[in-house]
């Protein structure tokens, strides 16, 4: 029985299943072993908070994937995709954490009972979610099979978005532009920054308009003043500070599709060095989003970024981007193209990514980002938050 709430119709499944096996042919495998739990829910439907535990989606030459899990994990494939019961199987739980098994060995008996002992079988190589000790197993217990390394081969066919997956990420930016107003209007001086962060998952979950919030890959990133000279720091209780800079890293979920966008809050007027920046960083940005149309490259929108924060006398060392969609925690981007010098990826209509501008000094950072969606001519800023600096009396 289909699930009444499969986030899209079974053509659009159907569409990514072919993209992948034609993507699986152009690398030269048979089989492929999925442990993303991205590519897992984009290929199936399969949601649950279950990637702590080995899991995988497999693709075979023909017929429809098949979920492999824990077994209680197994329920909850039942309750999210859209193949038939036949096509999901569980392990017992001895094989969980347990130093005198592992759950690959289940997965090779499951391969070779598919007739699959002796094929080419591609693995996402280089993932959170697939460990050396996973892949150690795969080769003692399956000594003729080939394997491949398909590393981000379902990631690239994930690139161009469809129509639905677009309005899922609208929703998600009307998210994320209430956080933002959010923290606008609760934050003051001498409030702990523990309980603004509780005001932002608020706004979070609790949607927009009528859709509800999904739980962000990456927690909120709010670090003040010198903490906010790196940019990965979370939030601890301590208040926020009149003449101090906190940047707010964040994002809007709907449906496991994430639109985040940075914000840098000021009380009071900030100092002349953050307007210089903000003002570089600003038309920096617009340069680089004339550059972000379908046919160019990426390298295109980071050449033209960086070579207008330079002549504002600015430099950014790091990426000033990434794609973004569907994903499951530790983070939101999608491991395909960059915003960089030398990637040569063309832009397509449909294709959405972070644009990540930020800039460290030397006693704060300045974080002004936006989510973008490739159109038939040229970019559109998914979000409506006011751009620039976040000022508070």
């Amino acid at each position: 029985m289909i699930p009444s709430n499969l986030p899209f119709g079974l053509d659009e499944y159907s569409a990514r299943l072919t993209k992948v096996r034609a993507a699986m042919q152009q690398v030269g495998c048979d089989v492929l072993v999925v442990t993303d739990p991205a590519n897992m829910a984009w290929l199936t439907g399969y949601d649950g908070w279950s990637f702590y535990v080995h899991q995988a989606v497999i693709i075979g030459p023909s017929g429809p994937p098949l979920w492999w899990g824990r077994a209680m994990d197994a329920l909850g494939a039942l309750r999210t995709v859209y193949m038939p019961s036949d096509a999901v199987f569980g392990y017992e739980d001895t094989f969980v954490q347990n130093p005198d098994k592992h759950p690959m060995e289940d997965l090779s008996r499951l391969l070779s009972a598919q007739g699959w002992a002796n094929a080419r079988i591609g693995l996402e190589m280089d993932n959170y979610y697939f460990t050396a000790a996973a892949y150690m197993s795969l080769v003692q217990e399956l000594p003729s099979a080939i394997w491949v390394n398909a590393n981000v081969l379902v990631n690239w066919q994930r690139a161009v978005k469809s129509p639905t997956e677009i309005t899922y990420m609208r929703r998600a930016a009307k998210i994320v532009e209430n956080m933002h107003a959010t923290i606008l209007n609760r934050a003051e001086p001498g409030m702990k920054k523990n309980e603004l962060i509780a005001d932002i998952y608020h706004a979070a979950i609790a949607g927009v308009d009528g859709h509800w919030g999904d739980y962000p890959s990456i927690v909120p990133l709010a670090p003040s003043g010198k903490d906010a000279t790196a940019p990965h720091l979370t939030w601890d209780d301590n208040e926020l500070q009149a003449g101090e800079a906190t940047f707010f890293e964040i994002a809007g979920v709907y449906r496991r599709y994430h639109a985040p966008q940075s914000r840098t809050l000021f009380f009071g007027e900030p100092p002349a060095k953050y307007r210089t920046a903000e003002a570089a960083v600003m038309e920096a940005v617009a340069a680089g989003m004339e550059q972000a149309k379908p046919g160019n490259f990426a390298e295109d929108i980071s050449n033209a970024f960086n070579a207008t924060l330079n002549r504002l006398g600015f430099e950014k060392d790091s990426r000033c981007g990434y794609p973004i969609g569907l994903s499951y925690p530790p983070d939101w981007g999608e491991h395909t193209f960059s915003l960089r010098r030398d990637d040569r990826t063309v832009l397509e209509p449909g294709m959405t990514f972070h644009f990540m501008p930020a800039l460290w000094l030397d006693d704060g950072g300045i974080e002004i980002t936006e989510p973008v969606l490739i159109t038939e001519t040229s970019a559109e800023y998914l979000c409506t938050t006011p751009r620039g600096l976040m000022v508070k009396g």
